[in-house]
């Protein structure tokens, strides 16, 4: 049977349909990655980025192309991690442009709204690279504008599509050489075509197990008893207090673990004149009762989430209590004296963290590699400094683009990207920050000092693989330099030690040695003792950073 258009309720079941197709297939797309580091997040990166997305589509009762537009852009933009992330939130936002003017969607429209989406995401990659993600998208996109004119049965015109897309992705490895050494196909273009073929499953019936299934609104689900036992705390209760006076620090946390002796699920939100709360519990009355001792009560809510439809007023209570939360550091940020210039970095490892920490960095995003910051987590902690000029240090090549997401979302402040890829260039930026001057005339300083820096990361090789002309098999240890490979072999300090030889030149001045949660201190030290003999005119610096995954991460300026 020919099907010549689709309305939004059609469109959404194809977009979760994909969404939980690239679910299934995550973990098979990490494995996809050039590198075989233990932590390959291709797939992570864009099935969490399409979650967010899936999660509000699946809020919708009656989707209109209006609103489903809107859920797919907002929600796949603030959840948006990695290169891999940012690109398909870009192609999900460009779609959108397009789709959301429409009440229907034949061949031309689809068509015309993927070439958006391919627009939107070029302009998102500074230099973007063929053999990618972006070009399996763009001849997808090709290939729907060239057959729309003359394919309006949808049948077809999908499957020709998809057929074209999965013929480009077989030739990536022709485009990027590192692919053909390595032997895959690119792990972004393979995400993307899982969605392409979850969206066609939706589109044609066939079974799928939707979890972002959206409900009916009209329709209440009993509980079961098993389901109602999981409930530890049973009613959604919400008020505003009216305050007889400010409330105090102290009063506020006193309150506050007053609340968390009843329940949880707790926000509390205080200024000098109100306070805002939200809390799940078995005794409504008692957080009532406590919240009469500081003034009137209005706005007063409470929901029995047992006798309710659980889902839906679940994730409305916690929808509820992150906008709450968010306007929470919102307020605490605005309560710290503004100052003209703050700092964000993403790190991770307590050692790392507290170098960071001492070198004034006012809000620490924790993650990484094993696992890349959303957009959305950079949008919350701008919210956290108060300062006229932010600069963050992404310190991770693939969390750049979320930083200039946020960067870009972003109106009451300004906000400086430094495109550190790793920790030490992004230790070494921090450095060289200087106060009285202009936030451009730093971020010249700090690009400059940044491009110093050399950077070794040792780890272990999770499969086998043939990469920078180098045989690599399961279990080796492998140093990655800023360009590729460094070294492979069978000790880390083996491997270390060759990679900094490599690193070295006639202006080496400093070597800066962060050992990981793997790696003791007199194992480290011995280390230092022999780069200290072989390298006399160096400084050799040792540094806990406590980092997982890493052996070592080695710096050279």
């Amino acid at each position: 049977m020919s099907v010549n258009t689709i309305d939004a309720k059609m469109l959404s079941r194809m977009f979760l349909a994909g969404a939980k197709n690239l679910e299934a297939k995550k973990e098979w797309i990490n494995e996809l990655n050039v590198f075989p580091v233990p932590d390959g997040d291709t797939g992570t990166n864009m099935t969490l980025t399409i979650m967010s997305a899936a999660s509000e589509v699946s809020q919708l009762g009656e989707p209109t192309m209006e609103s489903l537009a809107k859920a797919i852009s907002s929600g796949s933009l603030r959840g948006a991690r990695g290169n891999s992330g940012v690109i398909l939130s870009q192609l999900l936002r460009g779609f959108t442009k397009v789709v959301k003017k429409k009440e229907l969607l034949d061949s031309e429209a689809i068509a015309e709204a993927m070439e958006k989406g391919v627009e939107t995401a070029y302009k998102a990659v500074m230099k973007p690279k063929e053999g990618t993600i972006l070009t399996v998208a763009r001849e997808a996109a090709a290939k729907a504008t060239e057959i729309a004119p003359s394919t309006s049965d949808l049948n077809v015109f999908f499957q020709d599509i998809f057929i074209h897309a999965q013929k480009t992705l077989e030739k990536t490895p022709e485009l990027l050489p590192v692919l053909k050494e390595a032997g895959v196909v690119d792990s972004g273009g393979q995400g993307l075509l899982e969605v392409f073929r979850g969206a066609i499953d939706g589109f044609l019936g066939n079974e799928v197990n939707y979890s972002f299934q959206p409900v009916k609104t009209s329709s209440v689900t009993k509980i079961t008893p098993q389901a109602e036992a999981d409930i530890k705390f049973g009613y959604c209760t919400e008020f505003i207090i009216l305050l007889n006076q400010p409330m105090s620090e102290d009063e506020e946390y006193s309150f506050k673990e007053f609340l968390m002796s009843l329940g949880d699920s707790i926000v509390l939100v205080a200024d000098d004149e109100i306070v805002k709360v939200h809390v799940h519990t078995n005794h409504p009355g008692q957080a009532i009762e406590k919240a009469l001792t500081y003034g009137a009560l209005s706005h007063m809510k409470i929901d029995n989430m047992r006798e309710e439809h659980q889902e839906k007023l679940i994730k409305d209570a916690e929808r509820l209590a992150k906008e709450q939360e968010k306007e929470d550091i919102r307020m605490r940020a605005a309560k710290k004296p503004r100052k003209p210039a703050g700092f964000i970095s993403v790190s991770v490892g307590e050692g790392m963290k507290q170098i960071f920490q001492d070198l004034g960095v006012d809000y620490l995003i924790e993650g990484g590699q094993t696992m890349n910051p959303s957009t959305e987590d950079v949008l919350n902690a701008i919210d956290q400094v108060n300062a006229d000029t932010i600069f963050i240090f992404p310190n991770n090549k693939n969390i750049i683009l979320a930083a200039n997401q946020a960067r870009d979302l972003t109106e009451d402040k300004k906000i400086i990207v430094i495109p550190t890829k790793t920790l030490p260039q992004g230790i070494t930026s921090m450095i060289n920050y200087v106060a009285e001057k202009t936030p451009e005339e730093n971020e010249e300083i700090m690009l400059e000092a940044m491009d110093t820096v050399k950077t070794a990361q040792i780890t272990y090789a999770v499969r086998n693989t043939h990469i920078d002309e180098k045989e690599i098999h399961e279990g080796d240890i492998m140093a990655i330099g800023d360009k590729g490979m460094l070294s492979v072999g069978r000790g880390v300090d083996t491997v270390a030690k060759a990679a900094i030889d490599l690193m070295m030149d006639e202006d080496a001045e400093v070597i800066s040695v962060y050992y990981g949660q793997s790696i003791s201190e007199e194992q480290a030290q011995a280390l230092i003792d022999e780069l200290q003999e072989k390298y006399p005119d160096c400084d050799v610096e040792m540094n806990y950073g406590g980092q997982p995954i890493y052996y070592y991460i080695v710096s050279v300026e």
